[in-house]
């Protein structure tokens, strides 16, 4: 028997989404949010949250996909672009990158995140110039039996039509009273379901997640990912994202999006107060033992760039010569705050306690 096409419903939907368990994860959620929004406060330089973070979430994401790397080989990726040893490596750089753009559009839209975002992310993240999906024949399997699971909208029109009302949704706040984290959870379902571009439907959807969080202020910068989480739980993650198609079960759905953002708001947070410590422990010793080398603009590129190269520190803290930096990068080298490798003819620098922190937080 055929599966017949998802009807799109209009949001919000009439289901009850303030029950008391909703209510009691809501608070929840965004008690350890409001604690995530604080502590990152704490760190000066907000842009190594967003770089170093994005990164993190740009590989849990795309592992959602069967996109897999290494770390190694996502910074690697960073540090030589035009190297091609890792496709999966570049894929998952392109991710950040897409976040990125996403972020930026923020910024410079007022707090709005329309459509024509979302299609400028999808274009980057595939390297592709179309947008919405206009040819009929996509439908969602089982990746493990090749069981359909459900037909999204198959006609450009009806595409565009729910994607313009989900995008008076995502900005009109005096839409609905419900509160945002709610909205967040109705937000990214029906993103999913009416799957609008030909592919990467999973990725830009969790993109917009952290922006949806960003734009209402529940966040400053955007740095809560809910991708490890849904890798983690993969399986309940798509089983109520299809429950709430097939029986309209939006109470489970919303309790595990909330459950989500409180677990990874507390992982975030573990993960925000490392980084912190370790900076502030690393400030110290530099100035202790290198205090002519010391300047805030080294340390902070100690930490947004976990593996770094001559050319990054002689951009960053505007030397002259790459010498120089070169000089700098060896001499931390040897007071053993950052390892010496090498890649051909390349020189780089790893920060192993960063890095070991990122490692110990994905496990």
């Amino acid at each position: 028997m055929l599966t017949p096409t998802y009807i799109i419903p209009t949001l919000p939907p009439s289901a009850d989404l303030e029950t008391v368990p909703v209510l009691k994860a809501l608070a929840h959620a965004n008690r350890a949010l409001a604690e995530l929004k604080g502590r990152a406060a704490s760190i000066p330089n907000q842009g190594i949250l967003i770089d170093t973070l994005a990164l993190q979430e740009a590989k849990a994401s795309s592992e959602i996909e069967n996109i897999v790397t290494t770390q190694d080989e996502l910074f690697q990726a960073d540090l030589f672009p035009d190297d091609p040893q890792s496709p999966a490596a570049k894929e998952v750089a392109l991710y950040r990158d897409a976040l990125r753009l996403g972020y930026a559009r923020l910024q410079a839209t007022s707090g709005l995140i329309p459509n024509s975002t979302l299609i400028d992310m999808f274009r980057l993240l595939k390297g592709r110039s179309d947008g919405f999906r206009t040819n009929p024949g996509t439908a969602l399997r089982n990746e493990a039996t090749g069981a359909m699971v459900f037909i999204p909208p198959q006609e450009a029109q009806q595409i565009v039509a729910a994607m313009t009302a989900l995008e008076r949704f995502v900005n009109d706040d005096s839409a609905s009273t419900l509160d945002p984290l709610i909205k967040m959870a109705l937000i990214h379902h029906q993103f999913e379901s009416i799957h609008p571009f030909p592919d990467g439907n999973g990725r830009i959807g969790r993109i917009l997640n952290v922006l949806y969080l960003t734009r209402t202020g529940l966040l400053e910068i955007p740095i809560l990912y809910l991708s490890r989480h849904i890798t983690r739980t993969k399986s309940d993650y798509y089983r109520l994202l299809q429950a709430v198609r097939d029986d309209g079960a939006w109470e489970p759905w919303v309790l595990y999006m909330l459950q989500a953002v409180a677990e990874t708001a507390q992982t975030t947070l573990s993960l925000v107060e490392g980084i912190r410590t370790q900076m502030a422990n690393v400030k110290q010793r530099m100035r202790k033992e290198l205090p002519k080398l010391y300047s805030q603009e080294l340390l902070n590129n100690l930490f947004r760039h976990p593996y770094t190269r001559i050319d990054f520190v002689q951009n960053d803290l505007g030397l002259k010569s790459r010498q120089t930096a070169a000089k700098y990068l060896d001499a931390l080298t040897e007071a053993g705050f950052v390892e010496k490798h090498q890649s051909g003819r390349n020189n780089y620098y790893i920060n192993v306690a960063l890095v070991r922190l990122f490692l110990d937080v994905a496990g």
